[in-house]
């Protein structure tokens, strides 16, 4: 399959073949797998104190006959805290057990539950590939609200020269992505208590820059609200289709397209199989002849 490039003044320099990845077939069980692994390892545990509810010195009697018992008074059976008594007599509380005040809860939230969730290595990369195949899909992308004229998903490699902001978004604006820098920049307000935890605002998702590494670009596109610039061996699920929704709005450089095809990242290649069983193997042992130790003869055995 090939593509257009466009370089920095908006306008088609010539064609590229896209790598093998992009062929994948796409996947939205797989993508929405993939992205919510990611961000159970990003979820905070949390949980009950252990003994909240159970540090009172609490009985219960299941004895006739026994001082401060509940049978022959017509009260609850349950676990009772005694404030005074007189004779058999006894003033008490409701202690320890679910349906008393200030007792424990019965099915608290425990702090030692683990939230991550594993995903296989080759099904991560599967699901990346058919992230990456559903960029290519125009279809897919004005599903998810992205504005633009044309598809035109490779830049040239000067883009990630590009040291300004102003200058990053007077590029993006010569693309025709003018009505979508401004529908990313509407921020609003969050619904619930989150309002309360330093994260009152909604941030709509832009277009993505998949640049081959280290570059001014990184510093240089981040300060523009929305969008988001990711080297191409960092790439996940989550950037690609954040929401579980595949068809994010990515522009790839030539440099990061050229990175993905040579070293044949998020493919499953056979050989790194053999090569980590030849990394399991244990080295020969070597034999070593042990020393001849030649024992003492007394003078009585001889």
């Amino acid at each position: 399959m090939k593509v257009d490039v466009i370089n920095t003044q908006g306008s088609k320099v010539r064609k590229v073949d896209l790598p093998a990845q992009f062929s994948e077939a796409v996947r939205p069980d797989l993508i929405k797998r993939a992205v919510l692994s990611i961000q159970s390892h990003n979820r905070q545990p949390y949980g009950t104190f252990p003994q909240a509810g159970i540090r009172q010195v609490a009985k219960l009697s299941r004895r006739r006959r026994q001082f401060k018992t509940a049978y022959g008074h017509g009260i609850s059976r349950v676990p009772r805290k005694a404030l005074w008594n007189r004779g058999r007599q006894f003033g008490w509380v409701g202690a320890f057990a679910p349906g008393t005040v200030k007792g424990r809860k019965a099915n608290p939230p425990k702090a030692e539950k683990i939230w991550k969730q594993k995903i296989n290595v080759q099904e991560r990369r599967k699901a990346i590939r058919s992230a990456l195949a559903a960029t290519m899909q125009q279809n897919l992308i004005k599903q998810r609200g992205h504005l633009f004229k044309e598809l035109t998903p490779v830049v040239d490699a000067q883009a990630e020269s590009l040291a300004k902001t102003r200058e990053v978004q007077a590029f993006l604006e010569k693309m025709g992505l003018q009505a979508e820098l401004s529908r990313v920049a509407e921020r609003r307000i969050r619904a619930g208590r989150g309002k309360m935890r330093n994260r009152p605002y909604k941030q709509r998702k832009g277009p993505l820059f998949v640049v081959s590494g280290d570059c001014k670009l990184l510093k240089s596109a981040r300060n523009i609200p929305g969008i988001d610039v990711c080297e191409v061996k960092k790439l996940n699920a989550e950037l690609l289709a954040p929401g579980c929704i595949p068809g994010r709005l990515t522009l790839f450089t030539e440099q990061a397209l050229d990175v993905l095809q040579k070293e044949q990242l998020f493919m499953n290649v056979k050989k790194e199989k053999a090569i980590k069983e030849e990394k399991k193997k244990p080295e020969a042992v070597k034999s070593v002849a042990k020393p001849v130790v030649k024992k003492a003869v007394k003078k009585g055995e001889q």
